[in-house]
């Protein structure tokens, strides 16, 4: 008989996991708290952008014209325990307010109004990003509450989803990890898993510590990677070097490899930031605190380009302030190919220069609408053209291929000053001089 799937969450990573459950031909169940979120995907639509998730959705969700009808959404946790097998978790852990830890209480939630209602064999299976040690204490939890007892397992299955790629990183993952107690999981994660599998994605078995470990470990490694080549851009612009060409040089070396090597105005969005800084909260209440001071450095580097970023604004504007001056910032998301602007380091630096004085006037091709309800203070305009129109210095923040294409001369025929700055490190700075603009970029030469 064909397992059963329900999702409980349909944020980014829910939504995304069951439609994509849905492709792999599992009847799929989503469950979400929010009428309004439950009535737009049930419609077909996604209440975020994420190249390739809607028309994913639209081929699935029942009622559809063309759909397999295999996916449905509820708010009933009743609806979801009787129909489902296995049951992902999909909740978001934000950072606490005011503090580097990992809140959790929307994860308990969902434990908590769901288990109640398992009277059946059930596998729960966490897929957010929790500090170590929250299965063990999650799975006792479950057997506690659950009329089904020890016949409702827990696993973990953490997520590595890209923004921009999650539909790809889904369907065709890199490798998959489960934290298991028992062969029983792990034989239905197998099933679940079987096509991907199949296809030659590597499945990691572990217990519950390490496959915990495992996500926030890959997120700090690739923070450190980031903040290591922007370290390197600090070092070569007070030696007069180019970190471009260091990080192509370096990036040869297949220890090292050449991705996120590009050195820039550094990362933001809503997992990076806040789970290097739970991971270190974690770490330090289990006393391994010395084990990750290394990450206070990276974070360190990390928000540093974005004030960086600011004074070279400064600089161009002629350095004694922002006062009287029009700001063109290109880029609101956090990267390109999403509309998510949490922790976004581009509106970090628009917002800064705001405070300080000037007209920041901002453009994103999805992620305005987000970035008005975020900082409504800010200018906005329709098109990167408008943005520039009668500015003194253009910032280039967010690296979307339609900024790379951009014509420097017709630019230059609307901004007030010809002075870009590549926060990047993805444009071509040729064209941008020989148009007439003064180039910049972080850790490069100035001409």
């Amino acid at each position: 008989m064909a397992l059963k799937l329900t999702v409980i969450g349909t944020g980014y990573l829910g939504a995304t996991h069951a439609a994509a459950m849905a492709e792999l031909g599992f009847e799929v169940l989503g469950l979400d708290i929010d009428p309004a979120k439950i009535e737009t995907l049930s419609a077909g639509r996604v209440p975020m952008y994420e190249p390739g998730l809607e028309d994913l959705l639209r081929r699935h969700v029942a009622g559809l014209p063309d759909s397999s009808g295999r996916l449905r959404f509820t708010t009933s946790w009743e609806e979801v325990a009787a129909f489902g097998d296995i049951h992902f978790v999909c909740v978001n852990t934000p950072q606490k307010h005011g503090e580097y830890a990992c809140d959790m209480s929307y994860v308990d939630s969902a434990f908590e109004l769901l288990a109640p209602h398992l009277k059946q064999p059930a596998l729960v299976v966490g897929k957010s990003t929790v500090p170590v040690g929250s299965a063990a204490r999650l799975a006792a939890r479950l057997a506690e509450l659950a009329p089904a007892g020890d016949r409702a397992e827990l696993a973990w299955n953490p997520e590595f989803l890209r923004e921009g790629f999650a539909v790809e990183d889904t369907l065709h993952p890199d490798r998959i990890v489960v934290g298991v107690a028992s062969e029983h999981a792990e034989k239905l994660l197998r099933e679940v898993y079987a096509t991907p599998v199949g296809e030659g994605t590597p499945f990691v078995v572990a217990d519950y510590p390490t496959a915990e470990l495992v996500k926030t470990a890959a997120n700090a490694f690739l923070a450190t990677k980031i903040s290591f080549i922007n370290a390197m851009a600090e070092v070569s612009e007070a030696a007069g070097g180019d970190v471009v060409k260091l990080a192509e040089a370096i990036g040869h070396d297949e220890r090292i490899g050449k991705k996120f090597l590009r050195a820039g105005i550094g990362f933001g969005g809503g997992c990076l930031p806040k789970d290097i800084r739970a991971f270190m909260a974690r770490a330090g209440e289990l006393g391994a605190d010395q084990a990750l001071t290394f990450l206070r450095e990276v974070d360190s580097i990390n928000m540093r380009r974005r004030a960086h970023m600011v004074e070279l604004a400064r600089e161009a504007c002629g350095g004694s302030g922002f006062l009287g001056k029009r700001i063109a910032v290109l880029g609101a998301a956090f990267k390109p190919d999403s509309d998510d602007v949490r922790d976004s380091p581009a509106l970090n630096v628009a917002g800064q220069i705001h405070l300080q004085g000037g007209q920041v006037t901002v453009y994103d091709p999805k992620a305005m609408e987000n970035a008005r309800r975020l900082f409504p203070t800010l200018g906005y305009a329709a098109s990167a053209l408008e943005a520039v129109r009668g500015a003194d210095v253009v910032l280039h923040l967010t690296e979307w291929q339609e900024f790379r294409e951009l014509d420097p001369a017709e630019l230059g025929a609307v901004a007030r000053g010809r002075h870009v700055i590549d926060g990047r490190n993805a444009l071509v700075p040729q064209g941008w001089r020989e148009a007439g603009w003064t180039f910049r970029a972080m850790g490069r030469p100035h001409a």
